[in-house]
């Protein structure tokens, strides 16, 4: 037997939910968090339930009454405010007020039992009236004088059911037996730069023309990027490099007295992760880069990888964090049947763990000391999850600014593991999803699948390890193809800048994955004022993103029906729904391809007897759609791609003041 039979509302199906509240939910500042739940009881009694939440630090919002949708199912909403975690439930009571008018407004005007019913009403308005200050006080005690008078049934029976009387009597009311949802929910509430960001990633070691080498030089690059329209700009690894198993060009075993190695393979006798490689210059150079990017309105993400080079002074410092192979030696690590010979793994496992722990913590601390607030990590999915979940809470704990990317080519549950445990942004398979089919079930699932309550999908049409099959050997239109998806396709992406923006196509070796000449293993000079460059067409994107709300958001996308599977179409939407973007691909960039396309015009706001005027942004052209289909033609020789602005109203002679 329960402790207290008398709680006879039910709280079932409260979203959203990660996991039956294991893990927070993720919004945005500024975000409305919108929450239901299954509301019910036995009988026909009224239920009334609240939506509850708290603030960042424990303080109380108050609370919020959810409004009925049908079939037993409420609604409330609340917006986030403040960075941190937001925390929700839901409790509900039988209403006793809303139940005496909801039967009132059922029982005839004649009914005999009326006045025991005006009777029941007028103690509870009474009730109200008790705990209402005086102000809201007097309107409750006039009814209640009504009902307790001589006026007709008629009268009472209006005042009764009066919807600001209701719930005035509601707000006043003490609920009796209330029933709690379980369990608080969570919401992690992330700055505005969460939403959306276009990425450009570079190696500062390596030269352009006269610019770059070191960070004291690059301010050319900065502005170069700036001037492109990008939000953030990623360095790799800015540590010292090892030069114990130095890995040679293209990733070989020898290396040669001018080889500069791999910037993941950190520590050398120059200093570990807290250090800046004396190459590229001094803790002062790199404070001084990222203000330059500050002024030109760049953020600056730093990756952090928690591995370590051969001759890291941890090796020597603290060898326990390190696994030890039977003969003594560190195991190295390896992706069979790969090695990597130039990088020792931490061994998560160690004793230590705790030192080991709060050591890598304050790695990002000390970069966020230095003017970090975004970390692309590298591989985190070789490193515990409990690890994770303890560092961003602990980071963000002091500084919830801060954004965690998570770099993780990995299975699917791991991939989403790392999300929910804390990760801002996470890597996808995009980089591999090149026909329509893929595209569409992959962005659906993303967009629209459960994941889409904690995972915000950050794609990259290439990387420096990752030269697609798409890309190689690949023709302007496969990369310009390829950035419009993904620009257009997630509100963050990004490029390994000067290698997208001059079309580098050539793998290692045929069937590799890998650039030639990888700048991961050798410095380049990079001509990026070559005429060919990318540089208009990615500028040109980049602005439209940054004019249409509806490419700075990850909700509402739509694929819609064109007849040729080398052809895909989609539009994403605004939350206010002002802004719409229609964008058509060419997915074959070899080849002009041609289809109709399903697209109503409502969805511009059109009336069904006006044209829309489909402004296309990349070229310019403007074109008149009006029903349901409209054939599209790209010729991936001259743009294989279209971004439509549609413009829902167009002006006809109809119009003119004189024409009738």
């Amino acid at each position: 037997m329960p402790a207290d039979g008398r709680y006879r509302v039910v709280i079932e199906a409260v979203s959203p939910v990660v996991d039956c509240g294991r893990f927070p939910i993720k919004r945005v500042i500024g975000d409305t968090v919108i929450v239901e739940a299954d509301v019910f009881a036995d009988g026909h009694d009224a239920v009334a339930c609240v939506l509850c939440v708290r603030k960042p630090g424990g303080r109380t919002v108050g609370t919020t009454r959810m409004t009925a949708l049908g079939n037993d199912r409420y609604q409330g909403r609340f917006v986030v405010a403040e960075l941190g975690v937001y925390h929700y439930t839901v409790r509900a009571h039988i209403d006793r007020f809303g139940s005496l008018t909801q039967e009132l407004a059922r029982r005839p005007a004649d009914d005999p039992d009326l006045v025991l019913v005006f009777q029941q009403a007028a103690l509870l308005i009474a009730a109200a009236a008790e705990r209402a200050p005086a102000r809201e006080a007097r309107p409750l005690r006039v009814v209640q004088a009504l009902l307790e008078g001589q006026a007709s049934s008629a009268d009472k029976r209006a005042a009764l059911l009066d919807e600001v009387l209701v719930e005035r009597v509601y707000r006043f009311s003490q609920p009796a037996h209330e029933t709690a949802w379980g369990q608080e929910l969570a919401v992690r509430v992330d700055p505005e730069s969460a939403r959306a960001a276009a990425w450009y990633e570079f190696f500062p070691r390596s030269r352009w023309g006269s610019a770059g080498g070191r960070l004291r030089d690059a301010g050319p690059i900065l502005a170069h990027v700036a001037a492109m329209g990008f939000d953030v700009v990623y360095l790799p690894p800015i540590s010292p490099i090892g030069t114990e198993r130095r890995k040679g060009p293209n990733n070989t075993a020898s290396c040669g007295p001018a080889d500069v190695g791999s910037p993941w393979a950190i520590g050398s006798a120059e200093g570990g992760h807290k250090s800046v490689a004396p190459t590229l210059g001094t803790l002062a150079d790199f404070r001084a880069f990222c203000a330059q990017a500050e002024r030109l309105g760049l953020a600056v993400a730093l990756d952090i990888a928690f591995q370590c080079a051969p001759d890291h002074p941890y090796v020597t410092e603290h060898p326990q964090w390190f696994r030890h192979r039977p003969d003594g030696s560190i195991q190295y690590a390896e992706n069979p049947p790969k090695k990597y010979q130039d990088i020792y793994p931490l061994d998560f496992e160690t004793e230590d763990w705790q030192a080991l722990w709060q050591e890598l913590k304050g790695i990002v601390l000390f970069w966020i000391d230095a003017g970090v607030r975004i970390f692309r990590v590298d591989n985190p999915h070789t490193k515990a999850f409990a690890f994770w979940e303890w560092l961003i809470g602990a980071v963000r704990a002091e500084y919830p600014d801060v954004l965690f990317l998570a770099e993780a080519f990995t299975r699917p549950k791991v991939m989403h593991r790392l999300a929910k445990l804390g990760f801002t942004h996470s890597y996808t398979y995009f980089t591999w999803r090149n026909s329509k089919h893929e595209l569409i079930a992959y962005f659906t699932e993303l967009m629209h699948g459960p994941g889409r309550e904690y995972f915000r999908p950050h794609v990259w049409p290439n990387t420096p390890d990752i030269l697609p099959p798409y890309l190689q050997h690949a023709p302007r239109a496969a990369f310009i193809a390829r950035l419009v998806l993904a620009a257009t396709l997630s509100a963050n992406y990004g490029i390994y800048g000067p290698a997208f923006e001059l079309m580098e196509s050539v793998p290692r070796e045929p069937g590799s994955e890998e650039y030639r000449d990888s700048e991961k293993y050798e410095q380049r000079d990079w001509d990026v004022a070559r005429p060919d460059s990318l540089q208009a067409i990615i500028t040109r994107i980049n602005t439209i993103r940054h004019a249409h709300p509806a490419l700075m958001a990850d909700c509402h996308l739509v694929f819609h029906a064109i007849d040729n599977d080398n052809l895909i179409a989609y539009s994403k939407t605004s939350g206010d729904g002002a802004s719409v973007i229609l964008v058509v691909v060419n997915l074959d960039p070899y080849h002009r391809q041609s289809g109709w396309l399903e697209w109503p015009a409502q969805i511009a706001g059109a009336c069904n007897d006006r044209a829309v005027q489909m402004h296309d942004l990349l070229s310019d052209a403007r074109y008149l759609w009006s029903g349901g289909r409209h054939y599209v033609e790209l010729a991936p020789e001259q743009m294989p791609a279209h971004i439509f602005r549609p413009r829902s109203y167009v002006g006809t002679e109809h119009d003119f003041d004189y024409y009738s």
